[in-house]
């Protein structure tokens, strides 16, 4: 029995120790799996789309139409800021100071990404002064400011960058609603459009800040996917 032990101890350390190995090659096991899979046209467009985002300009008109987008989803954050459902988001923030790395507005607070993205967010929609898109019927600015202040602090995004992406995010989010066809959709499926578009808006920003390259987009469009719920009520 003590050699079956020690035995067992021996293959776990192995197993262990030759685990960063195994990951590696699990990564690049999965790269090359994913390119073996056929992508539909769609598919590759959208993803190359969203990949080179950062890196093209835009128009002039589109670079003044999403700052005030911006100005204005950070006033909503202000306004809301004294509300009851900001005044919960604010509290949940405090229990998360591990990663001070993005900022909450309205606040003195830090928290990591993702709870900051989740309470600017809040912000943003409590009084429901922040932008809305009645073709995708939903609120892009909420999700789509917060994600890019979160993410763009954390990589220490430079302000084109930052406006190309928050452009991606109203770009791409909107477009799934209304690809279903926003209104109908919400009626026959009672699906909320308002949370589907938001989460397609904040990965796209938070994917372009974060430099994913095609191959990470369609994954994190696949990812989007499973995430993306909530009934119409």
């Amino acid at each position: 029995m003590m050699r079956l032990r020690h035995h067992t101890a021996l293959n776990r350390r192995a197993l262990l120790a030759g685990g960063g190995t195994v990951l590696g090659a699990s990564v690049l096991s999965l790269r090359a799996f994913a390119a073996a899979v056929p992508v539909s046209p769609m598919m590759d467009t959208l993803s190359r789309y969203m990949a080179a985002a950062g890196d093209r300009a835009l128009p002039e008109e589109v670079v003044e139409k999403a700052k005030h987008h911006i100005l204005d989803t950070f006033a909503a954050m202000i306004s809301g800021s004294e509300l009851p459902p900001a005044q919960a988001a604010l509290k949940f923030a405090r229990d998360y100071t591990a990663d001070s790395t993005a900022t909450v507005a309205a606040s003195r607070l830090t928290a990591n990404p993702l709870e900051a993205a989740l309470v600017n967010g809040m912000l943003a929609h409590s009084d429901e002064t922040d932008d809305s898109n009645e073709f995708s019927q939903s609120h892009p600015g909420c999700a789509v400011i917060p994600a890019a202040l979160a993410v763009g602090e954390k990589f220490g995004t430079d302000g084109t960058r930052f406006l190309r992406a928050v452009t991606l995010g109203y770009d791409i989010g909107p477009r799934v609603t209304i690809s279903f066809g926003a209104v109908p959709f919400r009626n026959t499926s009672h699906k909320a459009t308002h949370s589907i578009a938001g989460i397609f808006a904040a990965v796209a920003v938070a994917g372009s800040l974060a430099r994913l390259d095609a191959q990470q987009m369609r994954w994190l469009l696949d990812y989007t996917s499973q995430q993306s719920s909530g009934i119409g009520a």
